[in-house]
């Protein structure tokens, strides 16, 4: 085992809070504009994904506070692209988990050997990341580009 190195730990911690509360206003913006005849499944996913980030933020907080680092109080950019699409929204999504699932990816490498629990947290967020983009993919098969 080699020692953690805290201060990365916590530095990556905070971004991952910053992202993922990102993805509740993400998410419960996209949910607000989904039209056409396939609204209600695509609103339930994406409010099941806005509170599943809430729940990330948390527990990434947790952490985060367990060694004695302090959480911020901001959230990563939440671009407005103004494309409201089902494609649009579900692309922004796929985008938007790829970039979650890069920092779980840099906080396991810093975690790796150093910390059983932290190094199980990270292996199972990028799990979970990894599902969400392969669920993503599949649903954007069937739409094509600016379809509602």
């Amino acid at each position: 085992m080699r020692d953690l190195d805290t201060d990365k730990a916590t530095h990556l911690l905070n971004l991952i809070m910053e992202a993922e509360l990102a993805g509740v206003v993400r998410y419960t913006h996209y949910s607000l504009m989904v039209t056409g005849p396939n609204r209600i499944p695509i609103v339930q996913f994406l409010k099941d994904q806005a509170s599943e980030s809430l729940i990330h933020a948390q527990q990434a907080g947790e952490i985060l506070t367990g060694l004695n680092g302090h959480p911020s109080l901001k959230i990563a950019p939440v671009e407005e692209t103004h494309k409201h699409s089902i494609y649009d929204i579900l692309l922004e999504s796929l985008n938007h988990e790829a970039s979650a699932l890069t920092l779980y990816k840099q906080l396991l490498e810093v975690v790796e050997d150093a910390s059983i629990y932290l190094e199980e947290f990270a292996r199972g967020m990028i799990g979970q990341e990894e599902l969400h983009g392969m669920e993503l993919r599949k649903m954007l098969r069937d739409f094509q580009p600016n379809a509602s």
